[in-house]
This record gives structure tokens, sequence and C-alpha cells, in this order.
């Protein structure tokens, strides 16, 4: 993760984690062993399911994490409501010497989770576990939340390839990286963002801008010039004046240009109606000769309009989808939380944590939790949300979340799989990093598994072929209740 202009990044993070990491150093419970857990209450855009991306940011941080000269003298600065120094000074040494010791146990990225599944839990002294908080939440929220829809832009897609534009409208410059690099996780083909391409090594892509076609005397002049300048990318834009006109313009270049052993890779459509002009331009570039040339879209494009597009039988060969995925449509933030759920007391013995809340949404649920899930061959059977600590015996059974009241229980046997897998033990990596396109081939993989009913999700159904069985977890919850804090 590039850090911005060659800063540390241990300060990363909201005042009150430090507050709140002094008060535990103070109150000599800053090594106390703590279990803290993060997961999202409710899927993004009214769908069912989350795409997990960010974990390798997050190790990257982790991995880097020190408190510098200059960190501590910033904070050795900061006053409080008296004027006297907030951090005193032998804690600002504790920190200055302070090295990441957790175990971090995740899912990996490209793994499709589903609401109130852990997507981190972080293990090791109370203070470390606490301070990470922000980062950690920061850097997979935000990228779980972008890849989750370029998930479902590519979902609604089909077999066309999308590429992300969104550099230009996303949220500031490490906001565009982290984009570019959570769209790819989520199934785009590529991206418009150079300094993603250098970083993370995604497929840049790119066509020309309306500006080009002005700055020449006309369009064909435009056209033809692009065509010298750019022989091995000549994807023109169409739409500049006129697209019809633009269209046929572009046909006449291109073929002029294969007779210098140019091919015209693309066209690319920015308005207008286009279905319409899709299958116009479709139905003039093969009467052309020119069958292998795409037909490129764009202009503010999300799932709900390349699904009505496709439905109207547009003849699109490539999706450019810029805000819709950078920024996230539809939703402003991932609404994932961290928890504290287990804490040593001073004997050594795990004391459950857990939040109670009148909002039943917002409680949480004590222990170490981890996901397992069960398989019917190549399907997905069910996830089964239980505690470490607690494991249960024989079957493994409850009811699913859709269920609905009264209904019968399932139960849950055959092949399966832990969803969280260690990536830190002690601070140390222990799992090395996959490769981006590994992540992007498991998201894709997920896709394809649950289908483009997935979109559309029905009050009080699930469009994942799985649910979540959190009967085991809730009845652990409501047994430990009187003893959570």
């Amino acid at each position: 993760m590039p850090a911005p202009y060659g800063q540390s990044l241990a300060l990363l993070t909201d005042l009150y984690q430090l507050t709140m990491a002094c008060g535990y150093w103070r109150e000599g419970i800053a090594e106390r062993e703590a279990v803290f857990h993060h997961y999202f209450r409710t899927a993004p855009f009214g769908g069912s399911f989350a795409i997990a991306a960010g974990l390798e940011t997050a190790l990257q941080w982790l991995d880097d994490l020190r408190f510098g000269e200059g960190d501590l003298e910033y904070l050795g600065g900061l006053r409080g409501n008296t004027g006297s120094a907030l951090f005193p000074r032998r804690f600002l040494s504790y920190l200055g010497m302070l090295k990441f010791a957790c175990h971090v146990d995740a899912v990996p990225e490209g793994t499709l989770v589903l609401a109130e599944e852990p997507l981190v839990r972080v293990q090791g002294p109370l203070l470390q576990c606490q301070l990470v908080e922000t980062a950690l939440l920061n850097m997979i929220n935000f990228q779980t939340l972008v890849a989750t829809k370029a998930a479902r832009v590519c979902l609604a897609a089909g077999d066309a390839p999308v590429i992300e534009y969104g550099l230009r409208r996303a949220q500031g410059i490490d906001g565009g990286l982290s984009a570019s690099r959570a769209a790819y996780i989520g199934g785009c083909s590529g991206t418009s963002n150079t300094l993603a391409g250098k970083l993370y090594g995604i497929p840049v892509k790119g066509t020309q801008a309306h500006s080009w076609v002005l700055a020449f005397g006309n369009e064909r002049e435009a056209f033809e010039a692009y065509a010298r300048s750019m022989p091995d990318n000549l994807v023109l834009l169409v739409d500049t004046h006129d697209s019809l006109a633009g269209i046929r313009k572009a046909i006449e270049v291109g073929l002029s240009a294969r007779k210098r052993g140019v091919q015209l890779a693309g066209i690319r459509l920015d308005s207008g109606d286009l279905a319409a002009l899709s299958k116009r331009a479709r139905a003039m570039l093969d009467a052309s000769g020119l069958g292998s040339t795409a037909i490129i879209a764009s202009n503010d494009l999300d799932e709900y309009a390349i699904e009505r597009l496709n439905a109207r039988g547009a003849r699109v060969g490539v999706w450019g989808v810029g805000t819709s995925i950078a920024a996230a449509k539809g939703q402003a933030a991932l609404g994932g939380v961290y928890k504290l759920a287990l804490l040593r007391d001073r004997n050594g013995t795990w004391v459950p944590k857990a939040k109670r809340s009148e909002d039943a949404n917002k409680s949480s649920t004590p222990g170490m939790l981890q996901v397992r899930r069960f398989w019917d061959g190549q399907r997905p059977a069910a996830d089964l949300l239980y505690d470490e600590t607690h494991p249960p015996a024989g079957q493994w059974a409850g009811l699913g979340r859709s269920a609905g009241a009264g209904a019968e229980p399932v139960t849950l046997g055959g092949p399966s799989e832990d969803l969280l897998r260690p990536v830190m033990r002690r601070g140390r990596r222990v799992a090395p990093a996959a490769a981006l396109s590994e992540s992007q081939s498991a998201a894709r993989d997920w896709m394809r598994r649950i289908g483009r009913k997935a979109l559309h999700v029905e009050p009080g159904a699930d469009a994942v072929p799985f649910f979540t069985e959190t009967g085991l977890a809730a009845r652990r919850r409501a047994e430990l209740g009187r003893h959570a804090d």
C-alpha cells in the first residue's frame, strides 16, 4: 500500500483508539489477551452477499505498523481540555517500542460472504487489537463495498467484459487506487487508472476523450490522426457530434487503416440510446467487414442500466463503468463493525463479551467465531457461524435464516470448510499473498455459482443458493448474555 507523501501510516486511526489504548495501559490491562471480529450487519446494495476485498492492503499496513519519531512527537504535542499533555511520555515510549504481535485469521479476498460473518478475526494483546480497528475497517470496508458493486455490474454484463473507468469520480487519490484494485477483484477486466496498473498489475485500457475530436478541424480528421498516432490502440469515440455519422466515419477510417495493417479494435458509444445505437453500429460494422471490431458502451452505467440494455437486445461487447463502481453508487459505505468478543480475566480465563442493545441488529455475538461453509457437491449448502471455544458436538443443526418461524430443523453435514484462515501469527505473515488474479478468479467463480438472480432480492428472501445458520451462535449469545458486558 503506497504511503501518501512518504509518511508513516501508524496514525491512520481515530483519536479515541489511542486514548483507549492509553487507558488500557494505565489500567494495567493492555496486555490482556482479547478477540475482536470485523463483520458487516447488512449486505450492501439491497442484496444478500458481499465479495471480501482489502485484506492484503490491511496486512501490508499491519506489517509496517511502527510509531516513528515524528508520530510520537505529534502525539506528544496534543493537549487535553485542561491544556496538559494528552498522552504521558511513558505511554509514548511504550508506543515507540510496540511491535504488532497478534494472530489474524481472515476470509481470503474474492470470497463470497454473508451478513454477520466475520471477515477478519484479531487475537492478541487488548491494546494492539483495539489500536488497529479503524485502519482495518477503513481498508476492508471500502474495498469490499467496491468489489461487491463490481461483481454486481459484472453479473449484469454476463460474458461481456467490464472496464472500470472511475478514477476521475473516485473519492480522492487512495480512494481511486483502492477502488481500481477492488473492482478488479470483483470481476472487472481492466481499469483506466494507470497508477493502479503499475502498482497492482491490472490491465489498463482506454480510448480518447471528446476533446481529441474537438481539437481537430473535423471528426474524420480526428479519427485519421488517432489511427496514425495510436495504431495499436485504435478505439474511436463516435458520439461527439452525431453518433450514426460518427460510426460511418469510424468505419471509413477503419477500412482505410486495415490496408496499412492497422485494426479498428473498437468504437465507443457514450451517449444517446445505447441499445438502439449499438444494434445499428453492429449491423453497420458487420456489413462493412469489420465484424471483429468491438462496441464499447459507457455513460453513467450501473448493473440495472446494463440489465435494461441487455433486455432490449443491446449489442455491446465491452462495458465501461466509472462512477457506479469507483464511488459505489447506491450505497455510501459498508456497515462494517469491529467488536470485542472475548477477553481473558486476571486468572487467564476467557470471559465472553457482547454488546447488548434495544436494537437487536446492533447486538454482537461473543466467542471465538468461525464460519463453516457446507457443500452439496459443487454447490454451497449452508454457512454455520459457530464458537471455536464451544464447538457443537455431533450433528450441526439449526434453522436457516430464511426458513421462517416454526420451520423444521435442518441437519448440516458432508464436506465443509472454515472460511477464516490463518494469515498472521504473533504479527508475522504465515500465508503468502494471493495474486490479485487468483482473488478475481475466486470472485468470478462465486458469481457463476449464484447467478444473476442475486441482483434482485425480494424482502425476506435469500438470493444466494444457501443460507447462514446463526441459530447456534444466537443461542450461545443468549446463554452468555448474563456474563457479557
